[in-house]
Parts: structure tokens; C-alpha cells; sequence
């Protein structure tokens, strides 16, 4: 079973709304372990909520982004992961790019369509 790895701010946290609901209904739905990847740093992570997140947050505070390796590689090393052991989606094409150049499959997640149903599609194919 692997790990699902989720982007915050723009995907799983809507700015100005807060979690996004239904997506959190979604992932409830897979006995997978999740973890929030971010960015952000203390003051962000207050501004958007993700201190009180349901799943543990992962963030190197802007140093460095996840559009480089080093974030993707340092957050695997964190949870003793390897690339093959998670599954990512992510609304920045950059970031999504990176991750995939490791070898972590990734699902380029459109923030304005809020696809669940393609969402569910990639979880079912490649998380268990």
C-alpha cells in the first residue's frame, strides 16, 4: 500500500475556504497513509490552516520548493521512503515534473476543474 502524497495549498486546502471537503471524503476513503506536502513556512502555515491539518505536513519552508529535487528527495529521506513507495498529486506542473523526474508517479491535478473522479481514477490504479 503506498503513501499518498498531497499538495496543500491549491488542492487539498482552498485558499479562503479552507479544506477542501469533498476531496478530504475522497481520501478518508483509502486506508493509504497521506501525507500534506507544502512549502510554507510558519507564517503561511497558520494563514492557511495547516497547523491543523488531518494529516501530518510535510515543509522545508521555502528552502528549498518543491520544484526542486532536493525537496522531493529530503521528504523521502524524512519518512524513509523510496519513490516507488508513494503516489503524488500536485496543481503546479513544475512541481508535478520534478516529482515525476524521480520516479514518483505523479498525477498533474487541475485546482480550477476539481476533478474528483480522475483523482479517485489515479489512487485506484496505482496506490494499492
Amino acid at each position: 500500500m503506498k503513501t499518498i502524497l498531497v499538495d496543500a495549498i491549491n488542492t487539498f486546502v482552498i485558499k479562503e475556504e479552507g479544506v477542501f471537503e469533498e476531496m478530504y471524503g475522497l481520501l478518508e476513503s483509502y486506508p493509504n497513509p497521506k501525507i500534506i506536502l507544502t512549502g510554507a513556512n510558519d507564517e503561511q502555515m497558520k494563514k492557511f490552516g495547516l497547523d491543523k491539518m488531518p494529516y501530518t505536513v510535510f515543509t522545508l519552508k521555502h528552502n528549498p520548493e518543491k520544484t526542486e529535487t532536493e525537496y522531493f528527495t529530503r521528504m523521502l529521506q524524512h519518512f524513509n521512503l523510496e519513490a516507488g513507495d508513494v503516489i503524488y498529486f500536485e496543481h503546479n506542473p513544475a512541481a508535478a515534473e520534478v516529482a515525476r523526474s524521480l520516479g514518483i508517479e505523479t498525477l498533474d491535478y487541475d485546482k480550477d476543474k476539481k476533478d474528483l473522479i480522475s483523482l479517485k481514477s489515479f489512487i485506484d490504479s496505482f496506490a494499492l
